[in-house]
């Protein structure tokens, strides 16, 4: 089974022509402001934690980089650092599909969110209604990838940071 890579169920929850660009590996514009302040914000925050962690398996599709992994006892933990929570839903969704590959492999997590601007965490678990969304999330993203163009732009609250912003609406 081919599975997508984390970065595209982030890009699912906020925007499926998002998807559908990033799977053609076209990269927003990586001088946007906002995508430098994440940038920062990941490279700055937590600089004590193992970071960046590259996961590459050849029976799944698609590297996982996790932000951080530390250990609680006998409790690994995985966590991703986002720079504000306005994307909290699609960045529990990413979290969870880690969690979801991490016990395909045989490893019991579990994820935190962390926001450090916002002096914020959140626990994040991968449930059966969780693994259940990602199932139908994960059917949606191969639907939108075999697309031969990219679904029309639609105006949404996150268009005006966003780093395809050209490719839509120049």
């Amino acid at each position: 089974m081919t599975l997508p890579s984390p970065t595209l169920i982030w890009y699912y929850y906020i925007c499926p022509r998002e998807v559908w660009l990033m799977s053609r590996h076209l990269e927003p514009y990586q001088a946007n402001p906002f995508i430098e302040l994440g940038r920062l914000i990941s490279n700055e925050a937590y600089a004590k934690e193992r970071k960046e962690v590259i996961i590459q398996t050849p029976e799944q599709s698609g590297g996982m980089v996790i932000d951080l992994v530390k250990t609680e006892g006998a409790e690994v933990v995985v966590a991703e650092v986002k720079k504000s929570s306005r994307f909290e839903k699609s960045a529990r969704m990413q979290l969870a599909y880690y969690l979801m590959r991490l016990k395909m492999l045989g490893i019991e997590a579990r994820g935190e969110l962390l926001f450090p601007k916002e002096r914020k965490k959140v626990t994040v678990e991968l449930t059966e209604d969780i693994k259940e969304e990602l199932k139908i999330a994960i059917d949606e993203i191969k639907r939108i990838i075999e697309q031969d163009r990219a679904p029309k732009p639609k105006l949404i609250k996150f268009c005006k940071k966003c780093g395809y912003q050209e490719l839509c609406w120049a």
